[in-house]
């Protein structure tokens, strides 16, 4: 049957991914949240302060997702990936605010690659992984993009994959390339914010890139490492004199690492190192 129709793989895996990117949208908004929620009743802890009456739950499954503008509960029928977002206009159906295109961009992003690494992988344990990775970078992107973190609950256990990954054969790379992948990942970055903080006296990353570039390093080897780092580094070049002269940075001038990171380990796994490497010059 599948050797009939090539494309059936594909086809599951794409709508698989469309479910999921669904969901990465709502970790996306909530995770961070969450954290906050832990850190302040942390502080709360630490301090002896008095403690808030009960706060309803709130986690990636409760409360149900909400209209952020009328806070109408979203039925299940104005869900659905993509369709919903069609025959509603991009609109609320109660208060008809606007509903932020990102929503369908996320999902069609996952579904497409979901749909890569079928194509590649096919249905195995090597493409369960792979798809893993995928929704995590995605999610990882999106994270540090709105909030500048790089959240240790999707970057560390992605990291373990990784190696246990090159340890299996999942991800053709070789267990000593992925582990000295990790490390040099990790150091890079750590000695480059050291040297930027001494002579500036500015930090210029955040210890989660350092994280993020060895979880790169364990999925694509340390061969990987310098095609990553330096078409990271173009692109944000790229997109961050594109925002400066639109007028469209940050307060204080910066822009996340991250998104730009996962770009590059987007691009190193469709394409290939060695690509990346002779497109560079290197």
């Amino acid at each position: 049957m599948i050797a009939e129709a090539p494309w059936l793989e594909p086809a599951v895996a794409g709508l698989l991914g469309l479910l999921i990117g669904s969901f990465l949208n709502v970790l996306v908004y909530r995770l961070p949240k969450m954290m906050e929620r832990q850190w302040a009743h942390e502080c709360a802890e630490l301090t002896g302060s008095a403690k808030d009456p009960a706060e309803p739950s709130f986690n990636l499954w409760t409360p149900r997702s909400r209209c952020p503008q009328c806070a109408a509960p979203i039925a299940w029928h104005h869900n659905i990936p993509v369709v919903s977002y069609v025959l509603l206009a991009g609109k609320c159906p109660r208060c008809h605010g606007r509903i932020s295109p990102r929503y369908p961009a996320v999902e069609i992003a996952s579904g497409c690659l979901f749909a890569f690494v079928s194509q590649r992988w096919g249905i195995s344990f090597a493409g369960a992984a792979w798809c893993t990775f995928c929704a995590a970078l995605l999610a990882l992107a999106l994270i540090d993009w709105d909030t500048t973190l790089l959240p240790d609950d999707i970057v560390l256990p992605l990291l373990w994959l990784g190696l246990i990954g090159a340890q299996l054969q999942w991800t053709e790379v070789p267990l000593s390339s992925a582990l000295w992948g990790s490390v040099g990942g990790y150091l890079f970055l750590w000695s480059v914010y050291w040297l930027f903080k001494l002579a500036t006296g500015k930090e210029g990353m955040g210890y989660g890139d350092f994280k993020l570039l060895a979880c790169l390093g364990a999925w694509f080897g340390w061969e990987a490492l310098i095609p990553i780092t330096l078409l990271s580094s173009i692109i944000g070049a790229i997109v961050g004199l594109t925002l400066k002269m639109a007028g469209g940075l940050r307060p204080g001038n910066y822009i996340p690492f991250g998104p730009f990171l996962a770009g590059a380990g987007f691009v190193v796994m469709v394409v290939g190192g060695n690509v990346v490497q002779k497109g560079l010059g290197l």
